[in-house]
């Protein structure tokens, strides 16, 4: 196997869309230092992420894109599976992921391994990164042979990373290979607050000061 290789045993596999022209930053926006952080508020409480872009440039000036363009605001937690991951990065609004359905952008190489509070976006395979982003909840090292490339980690509040709600495992949102995830694309929040209600919710993301 490469290290592309489809990871199997529920490992994250997502494809995601998501984002729109009106939550586009503006041209031009400036770009901040090589280390940065960026201020997660969830419905659990907040945490903060340091994303350093030595890790992974690409991974990571997408991931300040969506977070300028307000992307993850009034999203869900819809993939977290206890000691594994906590998954989020599709947004609540489905004209949001239809404008970023298409928009995947090119791997970065590992160069950080996916040790317990470090984030990566999720991906099917080379060059399938989009918008979905898992937090490693423990140490998920086997995933760096995968081609999975951390961006940053968390570096206040993982004790509120931990409590995000896990009862819903894959059900709320496994894999897009495993046919779970059409109904949260296309109908966002207002299939995922009916159906599972207990998710918890990424409320605001922004860059620090």
């Amino acid at each position: 196997m490469n290290r592309f290789t489809r990871i199997t045993g529920g490992a994250v596999l997502a494809i995601a869309a998501a984002g729109t022209a009106c939550h586009a930053p503006q041209p031009g926006a400036a770009r901040p230092s090589e280390i940065f952080r960026v201020r997660i508020e969830t419905s659990k409480g907040a945490f903060v992420l340091e994303v350093n872009r030595a890790w992974a440039p690409r991974g990571a000036d997408r991931f300040l894109e969506l977070v300028r363009g307000r992307f993850f605001d009034d999203s869900r937690f819809f993939r977290v599976r206890e000691k594994y991951i906590a998954q989020f990065g599709i947004a609540g609004d489905p004209a949001v992921t239809r404008a970023w359905k298409d928009r995947y952008f090119p791997d970065d190489s590992v160069r950080a391994s996916n040790v317990r509070g470090t984030f990566a976006f999720a991906m099917t395979g080379p060059n399938l990164r989009n918008t979905q982003v898992y937090i490693n909840l423990v140490d998920n090292r086997q995933l760096d042979a995968q081609g999975f490339s951390p961006v940053g980690r968390v570096v206040e509040g993982m004790d509120v990373v931990d409590r995000i709600y896990s009862g819903y495992g894959e059900n709320a949102g496994g894999g897009l290979r495993l046919g779970k995830q059409d109904r949260m694309l296309n109908e966002g929040n207002a299939h995922l607050d009916a159906d599972f209600p207990k998710l918890d919710r990424l409320i605001r993301a922004t860059v620090l000061p």
